[in-house]
């Protein structure tokens, strides 16, 4: 099968393009880049020049494949709707491309898209948020698109991807604190980051093109979470709980907020409201914060509950950061116990 893969130097794309060559199929992967089109050749794959930004270049390649695996996203945050809208468009393209063939495409997605049940983990099969609610659901919405269209689309919804060497969105986390001394965490810290490990997100890409499944959902997640207090006190982080929001936030370089409900006590919804309330994250404290403070929250948000919409959807907020690059240094355990890392030249 030859695999056009867009994102096909990046950390997962990377990964996807070996196992696919490893499994016998040929790759097309685009590149833009000279340097990294020298390193995408060395695997075997074949380099493809071209752009996201290149609606025919996307079409084109998109063309000359069995198959299309979607990867590729601008991860400048600073403008992260817009990306997503992008996005759209590529999506869009790549379908122009395939129309009418029968060919798969695959597409990635957040697990944040599936809509949670109280109290439950986000399945596959939940009903979807759209993309007024996170805009990354604009990738989703363009998939059901040229689906209606005739493409044989499937989604990859991701959580935090790692390896042993990287840890995603925890490690450039750890080292803003480091950095700028403090966080400042509003909540119980009992928020779950979900997980999975950069080979076996890799394979399931491989595993779903392969079987071409018409409007397949797929969470790429081996682990639901590990709570956000557990990872800080982990890495040596001094955690100190204060009762005075006002206090705790003072000269804080990140404010760091989670719903005043967490998984498994939704039956104290009704007592906690009025006692968190006094805790919502709004712009009167964070003005309490320091002065390039960042607001964090894990999502999905209660709107103007824990934190106000000028607070989530200001300048200050990093969110869908977060929401897009969740990565876990604990799946690393997961790869010991299953004797993954003798296949890992690090550890021979």
């Amino acid at each position: 099968m030859r695999v056009f893969v867009t994102g096909a130097t990046g950390f997962i794309g990377s990964a996807v393009v070996k196992d696919l060559i490893a499994a016998g199929h040929q790759v097309l992967g685009l590149c833009r880049s000279n340097d990294k089109a020298a390193a995408l050749a060395a695997t075997g794959a074949e380099v493809y020049r071209g752009s996201i930004e290149d609606e025919d270049s996307l079409k084109n390649g998109a063309a000359q494949a069995d198959g299309v695996i979607h990867l590729a996203f601008n991860h400048d945050f600073s403008k992260f709707v817009a990306n997503c809208e992008d996005d759209r468009r590529v999506i869009k393209a790549l379908g122009l491309g395939l129309a009418g063939s029968g060919r798969p495409l695959i597409v990635t997605s957040g697990t944040p898209i599936a809509n949670t049940v109280p109290g439950q983990p986000a399945r596959e099969d939940n009903p979807t948020v759209g993309s007024d609610v996170h805009p990354r659901a604009a990738s989703e919405e363009a998939a059901a698109s040229v689906a209606a269209d005739g493409v044989n689309v499937s989604v990859v919804r991701l959580p935090q991807v790692h390896d042993p060497v990287k840890q995603g969105l925890i490690t450039p986390v750890i080292e803003m604190y480091r950095a700028k001394g403090a966080c400042v965490y509003v909540g119980d810290g009992l928020n779950r980051w979900p997980s999975a490990y950069l080979l076996d997100v890799a394979r399931l890409y491989r595993l779903a093109i392969e079987k071409a499944e018409p409007n397949a959902k797929y969470h790429a997640v081996a682990e639901e979470g590990v709570p956000t207090r557990d990872i800080a006190q982990a890495n040596g982080c001094e955690v100190r709980l204060l009762q005075d929001p006002q206090a705790a936030v003072e000269r804080a370089d990140a404010v760091y907020t989670d719903v005043c409900v967490s998984m498994g006590f939704e039956h104290e919804s009704t007592k906690r409201a009025p006692i968190f309330r006094p805790f919502q994250v709004n712009d009167a404290l964070m003005q309490k914060a320091g002065e390039h403070a960042v607001f964090m929250h894990c999502l999905p948000a209660r709107r103007n509950a824990e934190v106000t919409d000028s607070v989530l959807d200001g300048p200050q907020s990093i969110v869908f950061d977060q929401a897009e690059n969740r990565m876990h240094a604990q799946k690393a355990l997961l790869l010991l116990l299953l004797g993954g890392l003798a296949n890992v030249d690090k550890f021979q």
